[in-house]
């Protein structure tokens, strides 16, 4: 029998797992440095998700003024399709309007359609493009916003 998901706030000791997770995923990945620096922010919350002692997932996001970026939101081909990526943006969401956010953006590939599904899951919708945002290959980013109750 295979052990539950656990989702936690990631610490200084898991980001180089991070890293390496998000360099699998993304082409632009963050380096060990940029996760670091993002832990001293306290603004901004990180969550992972883990398998035993396997790291299989994380989003972040950071608040700006109550309006919240969603940094990444990352999980290991291998472990997609099991309800992860909902589950770390359920929490995320959560905690994040528990510490005052409450318009949450972020951009996607345009054609990421499983990232596009999932956010629009969650109540976010699509208010522009940004031509030629994503290099590794060069695409276009959809800017979603998920807004709360004073932003509709």
């Amino acid at each position: 029998m295979q052990s539950p998901v656990v989702l936690r706030r990631f610490r200084e000791e898991d980001v180089e797992e991070i890293s390496r997770l998000e360099a699998q995923c993304i082409p632009d990945a963050w380096s060990v440095g940029l996760f670091r620096d993002f832990l001293k922010d306290q603004n901004s919350i990180g969550l992972l998700a883990g398998l035993g002692d396997k790291i299989v997932g994380f989003c972040s996001v950071t608040n700006i003024s109550g309006e919240g970026e969603v940094n990444n939101v990352a999980v290991l081909p291998s472990f997609r399709g099991r309800g992860i990526a909902s589950a770390l943006m359920e929490e995320l969401l959560h905690q994040g309007e528990a510490m005052g956010i409450t318009d949450f953006t972020l951009e996607v590939r345009v054609g990421n359609f499983p990232a596009v599904h999932l956010y629009e899951k969650f109540g976010f919708v699509s208010e522009g493009i940004r031509p030629g945002f994503y290099r590794n290959p060069t695409e276009d980013a959809m800017i979603m916003w998920r807004r709360g109750p004073r932003g509709q």
